[in-house]
This record gives C-alpha cells, structure tokens and sequence, in this order.
C-alpha cells in the first residue's frame, strides 16, 4: 500500500477514536448538567440521547466527508502533514459543536429559570425586628404605617 491509503486509514482510526472518546465523555459529564437545564431526568436522558447521536452524525460525516485527498502524497513527512491538518480540522469541529451545545442549552436555562422567577415573585415581609440597642440612623421618609420608628423622637 502506498503513503495515500496508510493516510487514510490512519485518519479513519485517529478521527473516529476521537469521536467516540468525546462523545461519551459529552454523554456521561454533560448529563448532570441536563437534569439542571431541564429539571427533569427523563427529559435529560432522551435529549443526552440524541445530542449523543447527532453528535456521531455530523462528525463522522464530516469525517467521511472531508477524507478524499487531492493532492498527490509523495512521502512520509507529505501523509503526516496532510494528516495533522485532517485531524485538527476534525478536533475543531468536534469543539466547535461542544461550545454550541453549551451556548443554548446554557440559554434555553436562563430562559427557564427567569420564567420560574416571574411565576413565584419574593414575598413581601411579614413583619419587623425589634429595635436593638445603640443608635440607628432615622430614616428621613419616617416609618411606614404600623412601623415602630427605629430611634424614638426626642
């Protein structure tokens, strides 16, 4: 076999190796934050499920994709070149891919949590504390109604 095809099976092997240690290390890592995002575990699991499998999809298409060399390869040092640049190409994606999935997800839970904060807004006080000793500043606007002022007038 010539320079060109032990290129090619060497970025066949790296690629998809790299694919599958990122993906289930995305799956068993990001899961914890999917069950934050969604609140729910069911949910969490089907959509680590198919982030898992769309991750596989794009990826190795673009692997497959992106395998066909035009330029001739005429040595060793020629395959190793073409091969790193194969190979970060693909380690590029794979982040690329990564960040966009942190981004909206990380989005989509912002939404969530501002949603939950409008549907259960602070409570009002249910009272005050006593007075404590030492002087206090006087609050210029006066107490409110049913307020005890905090520093008796003179």
């Amino acid at each position: 076999m010539d320079a060109k095809v032990w290129m090619y099976l060497a970025y066949l092997t790296v690629s998809i190796g790299l694919t599958v240690w990122v993906a289930r290390a995305l799956s068993r890592n990001g899961l914890v934050f999917l069950e934050d995002v969604f609140a729910d575990k069911r949910l969490a699991d089907a959509v680590n499920s198919l982030l898992v499998v769309g991750f596989y999809l794009l990826n190795l298409g673009y692997v497959t994709v992106a395998m066909k060399e035009a330029d001739p390869v005429g040595d060793t040092s020629q395959a190793l070149e073409q091969l790193s640049m194969k190979v970060g190409l693909v380690l590029l994606v794979l982040g690329a891919l990564h960040f966009f999935n942190v981004f909206a997800l990380g989005r989509y839970r912002r939404g969530r949590l501002r949603q939950q904060a409008a549907a259960h807004p602070p409570l009002a006080p249910v009272g005050y504390l006593p007075p404590q000793g030492g002087p206090r500043p006087v609050d210029p606007a006066g107490p409110a109604p049913g307020q005890t002022p905090l520093i008796p007038p003179r």
